[in-house]
């Protein structure tokens, strides 16, 4: 028998749109305050091997980015200044590694860029990998669109691939209407958890159209006196407000899991649930292409959605980290980089 190749046949390649030498971007000649942000002229960077150079439409802001310019988070891997910062972009294909790639030349696409191993995607193009890009959700806005990737894989790798949530689970998830609180709620909820979320009295009735079972206004109730015998906790605040998770140890039934998600938000956090019998285990974002992929079918079909609290323009990027970094946002804050 004569074997038959399964892949498609490569396509002529359509024509790629010109791109100019340089670019505009939201740089940071050092790290520092949210008024280090400045835009600049810089080069458009080139893709090698498998990566893509994609015109970004829209960029999303996170906590980590503003970590990233004050010193913090992965600063040290900063290779060169100026530094373009961010991770979430969505936007369209201009090059494409070859002829038959996946994403061709104008596929609308979101994705996760590797800054700052790479420049990120507060600028004109990024290059991302092949791995980490999705096409765009058919039913979002390029600005809806970017307020997803870094955020919602986060959620899904928390509550799908870590704490497997299911039906008859208790899972317990503070900061519920932050940028990756509202997607995990939605996920946990969507596998059939009972979720109790923590956030302000203004967002309570929102969370629970997001799916929460139960809500707890933080600044009115101490969670603790309100919840107990959960199976999972979702900590996404730490220590640095009000001792938040060493008080969900007190809420986590012996060998239940704390999934303490911040950065150096409390450096304890193992010893402490270890010593209650308590599962416990950080968590950093893995930026999986096809994972985003199942993400926007289920934004497609109405399961999860996106809230954009706050957009601003590339050259208002200080502006946004402002906001961000004064806290209580609800869902995302993006920037707009260009024209659909």
């Amino acid at each position: 028998m004569r074997f038959r190749s399964t892949r498609p046949e490569a396509a002529e390649a359509p024509p790629a749109p010109p791109v100019p030498a340089t670019m505009q971007a939201a740089v940071i000649d050092s790290t520092g305050s949210a008024e280090a942000l400045h835009l600049v002229e810089v080069p458009v960077p080139s893709p090698v091997l498998s990566e893509v150079l994609v015109r970004v439409v829209a960029a999303g802001v996170n906590p980590i980015d503003a970590k990233t310019r004050a010193g913090g988070g992965p600063s040290a891997a900063i290779g060169a200044w100026p530094a373009t910062l961010g991770y979430d972009v969505s936007g369209v294909v201009v090059r494409a590694p070859y002829e038959s790639h996946p994403f061709p030349p104008g596929t609308e696409v979101i994705g996760m860029a590797t800054t700052p191993r790479t420049p990120g995607t507060y600028a004109e193009y990024t290059v991302v990998p092949s791995l980490s890009l999705a096409r765009k959700p058919s039913t979002l806005s390029h600005v809806e669109a970017a307020g997803i990737p870094l955020a919602a894989l986060t959620a899904w790798g928390i509550v799908v691939e870590t704490a497997l949530a299911h039906e008859g689970q208790r899972i317990l998830i503070h900061a519920g209407s932050g940028g990756v609180g509202h997607f995990a709620v939605q996920f946990a909820a969507y596998f059939g958890a009972h979720v109790i979320a923590t956030g302000s009295g203004r967002n309570l009735d929102w969370l629970r159209e997001l799916g929460a079972a139960e809500v707890v206004d933080y600044t009115d109730v101490r969670f603790e006196d309100v919840v107990a015998d959960v199976d999972v906790v979702i900590d996404l605040i730490g220590n640095v407000h009000d001792d938040t998770g060493t008080r969900s140890l007190e809420v986590i039934r012996p060998g239940g899991l704390l999934i303490e998600v911040p950065t150096g938000a409390w450096p304890g956090f193992r010893d402490a649930a270890s010593a209650r019998g308590i599962r416990s285990t950080s968590y950093k974002v893995v930026p999986d292409g096809s994972a985003l992929a199942t993400i926007g079918r289920l934004i497609d079909s109405g399961a999860v959605r996106v809230f954009i609290d706050r957009v601003f323009d590339l050259a208002d990027a200080s502006a946004a980290h402002t906001e961000l970094e004064r806290g209580h946002t609800r869902g995302k804050i993006v920037l707009r980089v260009s024209d659909d």
